[in-house]
């Protein structure tokens, strides 16, 4: 299976320099995503970073018992695999995908050498990982703090952005697995959506009937991430857009497997 794609399609890669993206893109493999697949498991080394194009990945903390809940979500415009070049290696959470689609796969050394150069790459890497770091305590007093309904609006915009898309494949287990909550608490949510216009659901297929009305609903979070990764992720300039990478060769476009 093969896929036309161009560097912009990630927004990291759509913001390398011209040196760095000659030096990078003859080992980006592009790969098949499949929800459930898992890129990271806690405490492992991770061989591989992925950058997501049309899909998201979530990164999940998991507790001894099984349970488990998002503490970030990585899609078009980042990168999975942050502990490979922040000198940790391993990483305490999980990377799961929630929507399937594509993305890039990189060997996690090549990397850390490009981050070790000093060079954009490392000051855009460190940009990144600010504004993913903010992701993560803003859903921390989400959890904590704002009704189930608030934070299904949430994750529902957030994965908008992400796919610029209005159909988005989620079921209320998966919803209630990513935001830590009873299925339950996520049936009436959506209930009510539906009741109000704004979304259209029917067996983990949702359409967003109205973006305006979510982000009237939503908790101050959603908006407080959003301008964060604009404010330290501005839109890539015009010399960096469309600049197509080579077709992946014989094989290279296969469904990732965990690690």
């Amino acid at each position: 299976m093969s896929k036309s794609v161009e560097v912009g399609d990630n927004h990291l890669l759509a913001m390398l320099s011209p040196d760095e993206d000659e030096r990078v893109r003859g080992s980006l493999e592009l790969v098949e995503f499949s929800p459930g697949d898992s890129l990271c498991e806690p405490h492992l080394v991770m061989k591989c970073v992925y950058f997501p194009i049309d899909s998201i990945v979530s990164l999940l903390c998991v507790t001894e018992n099984g349970g488990s809940a998002e503490i970030a979500a990585v899609g078009s415009e980042g990168i999975v695999g942050v502990s490979s070049f922040m000198g940790g290696d391993t990483s305490h959470s999980r990377a799961m995908v929630r929507s399937g689609g594509y993305g890039y796969r990189m060997p996690s050394w090549l990397l850390k050498d490009e981050f070790y150069r000093g060079g954009p790459m490392q000051r855009l890497l460190l940009r990144y990982t600010q504004a993913l770091l903010t992701q993560m305590a803003q859903l921390a007093v989400c959890n904590r703090h704002h009704s189930v309904y608030q934070q299904l609006c949430r994750l529902l915009l957030l994965s908008h952005d992400r796919l610029h898309n209005t159909e988005l494949y989620m079921t209320q287990e998966l919803i209630a697995n990513t935001l830590g909550v009873r299925r339950e608490g996520i049936t009436e949510a959506a209930g009510k959506l539906q009741k109000a216009g704004l979304i259209e659901y029917y067996r983990g297929h949702i359409t967003i009937l109205d973006c305006a009305g979510l982000g009237a609903r939503t908790c101050e979070c959603y908006h407080v991430v959003k301008r964060e990764y604009e404010r330290l992720l501005p839109q890539r300039t015009a010399d960096h857009a469309g600049i197509a990478l080579p077709p992946p060769g014989p094989g290279r476009s296969v469904p990732v497997s965990a690690h």
